[in-house]
């Protein structure tokens, strides 16, 4: 596994998903070392059969936050690939596993010197994030490492048959190298204690229904929508408040859209995943208002956390078929109808979320995914033998 982030330098949710697959398939019985980031008091070691190997932080001063991220980028896979290379000269992988665009040059480089192929997940695409164009060189230049990376890879991995469709569209990709995996989570982390449910209840609720919406605060993710529709949710659902649940640089401008909605509006600012689980199974309805959504993580957690659920009809969210109702993306009077409707009939929102309860436990915990992952590397074999047939080197064991 290749990553250019794992605990605890934790950016986003990628470190946590190489964290829980990597840990996953180790339980499972299989040999897995994560290349990844290091710094100070971060050793190398063991830990729960996953074997970690970080690269040491080169002595310049270029700082990811302040400097170019591609001169940061190029930095860091040098330094990924010094740690790398003496792994793969003691110990011969049957996969690089390579998750997004900035490890694409230390894996490309690793495939040459072990003649093994490259397995590429994609969590999100450049274009995707911008709404189908690059505004910028550094944003084109991203693009460019994507292209390459999959174009690389003997298969792709995403998260939706959305993820699927977007990169055969921007990458010119046969849909057949590429395998839809969702992600993953621990579905008993998100079954808070009725004590700590009952809690949140009495911290946010209002006299009427309490509506829940969870995520970074960026424009795609929709809050904004989900705002434009209080005032006819409220007329509706008399006393219904919204609790935001995130922070992000859209903070500001979404707070000052909010004033005049006053005290339906709720900011909790970032929840930490515990208290998360406790403020969603407290709720009435999760939304998810995603504009762009390559999966949507956080509607797996309310379905864990046995809340109805009402999700945009766009991106990786058209795959979660349980959701209890859909909108139209950017449609404020979809999103209050389909909220009113669904809490018109409370009996049937339970059923609803019961059921999406199930098959969450059932098709998307870490385990079901790893197995799924684990079986698709094995389908990989007939392409590795294809490109050490092609003339690539093998390394020694």
């Amino acid at each position: 596994m290749l990553s250019w982030e794992y605990p605890p330098l934790i950016v986003g949710g990628l470190g946590r998903h190489v964290d829980a697959l990597s840990h996953e398939l180790g339980a499972a019985g299989h040999e897995v070392c994560v290349v990844t980031r290091g710094g100070a008091g971060l050793p190398d070691g063991v830990h729960e059969g996953v074997r970690v190997r970080r690269a040491a932080v080169d002595p310049i001063a270029l700082d990811l936050t302040t400097e170019s991220l591609l001169a940061w980028t190029q930095a860091f896979e040098h330094a990924l690939l010094r740690a790398a290379l003496p792994v793969v000269r003691r110990w011969r992988p049957d996969v690089i596993h390579a998750h997004d665009w900035l490890v694409t040059q230390c894996a490309t480089t690793l495939a040459q010197v072990t003649g093994r192929p490259i397995v590429a997940t994609m969590h999100a695409t450049e274009a995707g994030r911008h709404q189908g164009w690059l505004p910028a060189p550094l944003n084109r230049a991203v693009h460019s490492f994507e292209r390459w990376l999959v174009g690389r890879a003997t298969r792709v991995i995403v998260c939706s048959s959305f993820m699927r469709d977007e990169l055969a569209r921007l990458f010119e990709l046969s849909p057949e190298r590429v395998d839809v995996v969702p992600n993953g989570l621990d579905a008993d982390a998100w079954r808070a204690p009725a004590r700590a449910r009952l809690a949140a209840r009495a911290r946010y609720a209002g006299d009427g229904p309490l509506l829940v919406l969870a995520g970074r605060l960026v424009y795609e993710k929709g809050v904004h929508t989900a705002l434009a529709a209080m005032p006819r949710l409220r007329r509706e659902l008399p006393g219904a408040r919204l609790v935001v649940a995130g922070a992000g640089p859209q903070e500001a401008t979404l707070r000052a859209e909010a004033r005049r909605l006053g005290d339906a509006v709720h900011w909790a600012g970032f929840v930490p995943a515990g208290d998360l689980a406790a403020l969603l199974g407290a709720a009435d309805m999760v939304l998810v208002p995603s504009l762009y959504e390559p999966f949507g993580l956080v509607a797996l957690e309310a379905a864990a956390a046995g809340t109805p659920l009402a999700v945009a009809d766009t991106g990786g969210l058209r795959d979660l078929t349980f959701a209890g109702a859909r909108f139209a993306p950017d449609d404020p009077a979809a999103l209050a109808g389909a909220v009113a409707g669904l809490l018109g009939d409370r009996s049937a929102a339970r059923r609803g979320a019961a059921r999406a309860q199930r098959i969450v436990r059932r098709d998307y915990t870490w385990t079901a995914v790893a197995k799924r992952t684990a079986a698709l590397y094995a389908g990989y074999e007939d392409e590795r033998d294809r490109i050490t047939r092609a003339g690539a080197p093998t390394a020694t064991p």
